[in-house]
């Protein structure tokens, strides 16, 4: 039975406490994944994943459990949201900055893969702002992210993706 004292917005306080697995310094409502809430006999989380396939799905899923587990709520159900499609657009402006600080680009708002490969849009460094940077690989640690340097401050990057 869920707690007496949860309701919606404190399960989404809690929620937005646990962090992304790929990338610890965002939480999962920092990736705007968690599309609803639904407290009644039991909570429901509605979850869209980043794209199908994502390894961390289920690491994510069980993260959720265990998050509302401890807050003392006995029966969670997680529900996957798969349409409408997750976009990087659902990233929070504060979970961008968030990745900026980290070392992260983040990903470009309404942006085209074909401007990034066709070199019509430069990705700014996260530690210097340039814009003198460049692609060095479509893949970087993760599915999510490229790899790129900065041409002015010589650094590494990695680029979160458009989705």
């Amino acid at each position: 039975m869920v707690t007496a004292t949860a309701g919606r917005d404190e399960i989404l306080v809690w929620l937005s406490e646990v962090a992304d697995p790929e990338i610890p310094v965002l939480s999962i409502t920092d990736l705007g994944i968690v599309r609803d809430v639904e407290v009644d006999d039991c909570v429901t989380v509605a979850l869209a994943p980043t794209y199908s396939g994502c390894p961390a799905t289920e690491v994510i899923e069980q993260s959720v459990i265990a998050a509302l587990h401890d807050r003392g709520v006995a029966e969670v159900r997680i529900r996957r949201v798969l349409a409408p499609a997750w976009t990087t657009d659902w990233i929070s402006a504060e979970g961008c900055a968030k990745l900026r600080d980290y070392g992260i680009a983040p990903p470009e708002k309404g942006g085209s893969k074909r401007e990034l490969l066709y070199g019509q849009r430069r990705i700014p460094c996260p530690r210097c702002e340039s814009t003198n940077t460049l692609a060095v690989s479509e893949f970087g640690s993760t599915a999510c992210k490229a790899s790129y340097k900065c041409n002015d401050c010589l650094e590494p990057f990695e680029y979160f993706k458009c989705i």
